[in-house]
């Protein structure tokens, strides 16, 4: 069975400490229950864009969202199928979460590897390669000088790898491993594997995705691992070969440490955009006290108002359009007055020259 070798350094420990604070002011924070809907939509966009971007699809995030919408795309037919094939991989990881539910029951199979493979290659490889592992050698090469960077086990060690990984990964030594850690193992030993043909980085993101979901780290579905990677593709790629271009002996010697601590960095930076903006939203976590402790529902156009006091601390009547520039005054007073009767914002001054403040 796998036996992972790594270092719990300084750098590991600090960065599992951010993601665990910014996951407690995420899961907690007043006011996101109104925007829920609207923030995992917006990170499932940018996770299908950057998750496929990192692998070459050209189109831009704007194109992305408009594909994921149904509207039409002028582009190549296979950059668009795998778009629609990652959001599938997606929506199949939510499916997978949402039977397991709270009771923790749920085991990684290879058949949930594979089938993970076969929704991220549909259409776009032949029918006999999709979700099954490859039957030849394969090597990675740098894409600018054509020289072999690395070069996976032999096809025929792919199953019994595979299944070494499953069997880690619902092991006791593996439940006593935090969440994101595991993950991050997860991800590069699929990827040092490269058990398919094509989309093998899809799928170690998508399965370590899966790990943390399950692990009760969805952290509501906000963030997104793939925005991260990208961001720096070619730092993504040098740590996941440096490490595994390691000269050992044996598997078990290969040190993981620099690649967990990549990980787990970009886990943190992640998350921590992802607290800013609800922190943003939210105004202040003193809210929730003054509201009796519940957390507020409120509209679209009510969050922005909230934003914008937050920002420039006052909203006078002339500057309704900035904020709203397709809506009437009268809508917006009639959003304020709402904030008022809530007690989270307050009128100064006469109807004409009223300026509104956070209360």
């Amino acid at each position: 069975m796998l036996i992972p070798n790594y270092k719990i350094t300084n750098a590991l420990l600090k960065n599992v400490g951010r993601i665990d604070g910014a996951r407690e002011v995420i899961l907690n924070a007043p006011l996101v229950p109104a925007w829920e809907a609207k923030f995992r939509k917006e990170a499932m966009e940018r996770t299908v864009h950057h998750g496929t971007h990192l692998e070459g699809n050209p189109l831009s995030e704007e194109e992305v969202k408009d594909v994921l919408d149904g509207q039409e795309v002028m582009a190549r037919e296979r950059d668009i199928q795998e778009i629609l094939n990652y959001r599938n991989v997606l929506k199949f990881i939510d499916s997978i979460e949402q039977t397991i539910g709270s009771s923790n029951l749920y085991h990684l199979t290879v058949e949930t590897i594979l089938e993970m493979h076969r929704l991220t290659v549909e259409k776009t490889v032949p029918i006999e390669y999709q979700g099954t592992f490859r039957s030849r050698q394969v090597v990675i090469r740098n894409s600018l000088t054509g020289q072999v960077s690395y070069t996976p086990p032999p096809a025929v060690e792919v199953p019994f790898l595979i299944e070494d990984l499953v069997n880690w990964v619902n092991s006791q030594e593996a439940k006593d491993i935090h969440p994101v850690i595991k993950a991050g193992i997860v991800h590069y030993e699929l990827a040092r594997v490269h058990p398919f043909v094509d989309g093998n980085g899809r799928v170690a993101r998508a399965v370590a995705t899966l790990i943390l979901f399950l692990e009760g780290y969805d952290i509501k579905k906000f963030f997104s691992l793939e925005e991260y990677f990208d961001s720096d593709p070619m730092n993504y790629y040098l740590t996941l070969q440096a490490v595994s271009n390691q000269l050992v002996l044996d598997t078990h010697e290969r040190d993981l440490t620099p690649w967990l601590e990549y990980f787990c960095e970009g886990v943190a930076i992640e998350l921590n955009r992802v607290k800013e903006r609800v922190q943003r939203i939210s105004v202040d976590a003193r809210i929730k006290d003054k509201l009796g402790g519940t957390q507020l529902m409120l509209n679209e156009r009510q969050m922005l108002i909230m934003e914008y006091l937050q920002r420039h601390k006052s909203l006078a009547n002339r500057e309704f359009r900035k904020i709203f520039p397709d809506h009437s005054d009268d809508t917006v007073l009639r959003e304020l007055k709402f904030l008022r009767q809530k007690g989270l914002v307050r009128k100064a001054g006469g109807t004409k020259k009223a300026t509104y403040v956070l209360k």
